[in-house]
């Protein structure tokens, strides 16, 4: 096998995909050796969707393997209240919640207080956007139009499923990211008094899913 395939996440893919997001989850950057749990930022960004949402999976593979994903849940706040009751639990067992300034906190805490403190987005997002998606692929698969393929299979695959839009939040500082959705035609939200330096930008789009 030689050229990348796209195909629907398989239960043995998840090791691939703690490796990924961590490879890719910092704004891009690898930060796998700042992590002293390589395994957090796929337990908050991939794993739980290809364990609770499988049917909205897609993996990139290659003749090195999966090397890229795209995840995500058909009704944000309904996937919410399944990690609180399937996912969180666990892992709030495991990661204790910091405590002290977040100023003082390494990444491990950061992620930890996420786990222990999730913030889905804004019902002005949700409610007409209420899908949502995260996407990544390490530098090798990058810039060879997989990114756009799979937003496109994903699209198709909610847009079926009935979803009425979607949505993705992106941090400010992760400019390729920034440049590669803006130029697949995504639109940026626009809030009405929006921060002087927001957490997220986020990229919506509206589709016609059946009622």
């Amino acid at each position: 096998m030689s050229a990348p395939r796209i195909r629907d996440v398989q239960l043995g893919d998840l090791d691939a995909l703690y490796r990924i997001a961590l490879a890719t989850g910092d704004s891009g950057a690898d930060a796998a050796h700042l992590y002293r749990d390589p395994t957090l930022v796929g337990a908050l960004y991939a794993v739980p969707y290809a364990v609770l949402a499988p049917e909205f999976a897609l993996v990139v593979e290659d003749a090195a393997g999966v090397g890229g994903y795209i995840v995500g849940a058909l009704d944000t706040l309904a996937f919410e209240a399944r990690l609180e009751a399937e996912w969180w639990p666990a892992l709030r067992r495991e990661h204790a919640d910091p405590g002290g300034h977040p100023n003082s906190w390494n990444l491990d805490q950061v992620r930890a207080y996420q786990i222990h403190h999730p913030r889905p987005p804004p019902a002005r997002i949700t409610d007409p956007y209420p899908s949502h998606l995260h996407v990544n692929l390490l530098p090798h698969l990058q810039g060879h139009g997989l990114g756009q393929a799979l937003l496109d299979a994903w699209m198709a695959r909610i847009a079926a499923a009935g979803s009425r839009g979607m949505h993705l939040g992106v941090s400010p500082v992760n400019h390729r990211a920034l440049r590669f959705y803006r130029a697949y035609g995504l639109e940026q939200f626009r809030f009405p008094r929006p921060k002087a330096e927001p957490d997220a930008i986020y990229f919506v789009r509206a589709l016609q899913g059946r009622e």
